[in-house]
């Protein structure tokens, strides 16, 4: 223990027990470290996995295979329960989150259209109102416009 408080209270580097420190200090590195991302298993892994926990016979060699994987138990019971239920077509990956209710879909495109046709609308309805001006404005100026008959261009 004595050797502990002596390594602790006398730095290794002679620089710094001297006081002087080199003239550029490496400064931390400053990227942030990306969040961590839930993992997902494709199918082959899944079969993979099972085949390999099937083969376990001695008592500790699934513990291992866990540990090796870095899986759950949970894992292999889910995985087990829907190779049973409905063969590997269950251990497909299925999309989290709530589901989409096809009646509540269908009503929000449809609202969603109706929002758009009243702002095309109201759009068309501005484009005309600046062609009306535009030939009004014409007309009082005297230029030809292509769009009234009998008027030479």
């Amino acid at each position: 223990m004595h050797n502990r408080k002596q390594q602790i209270s006398t730095p290794a580097d002679p620089d710094i027990a001297t006081g002087s420190l080199p003239a550029e200090v490496p400064r931390p590195d400053p990227e942030v470290v990306p969040t961590a991302k839930r993992r997902t298993f494709s199918k082959a892994e899944k079969l993979r996995i099972l085949t390999a926990a099937d083969a376990c016979v001695a008592p500790g060699d699934i513990g291992a295979l866990l540990r090796r994987e870095g899986i759950y138990s949970s894992h292999l019971a889910t995985w087990r329960k829907q190779r049973q239920l409905g063969g590997e077509a269950q251990l497909i990956e299925r999309k989290r989150g709530p589901k989409v209710d096809p009646a509540v879909a269908q009503d929000r495109r449809v609202l969603d259209l109706e929002n758009e046709v009243e702002r095309l609308r109201d759009k068309l309805a501005k484009a005309d109102l600046i062609i009306d001006v535009q030939k009004k404005l014409s007309i009082l100026l005297g230029l030809s416009t292509a769009d009234t008959p009998g008027e030479p261009k």
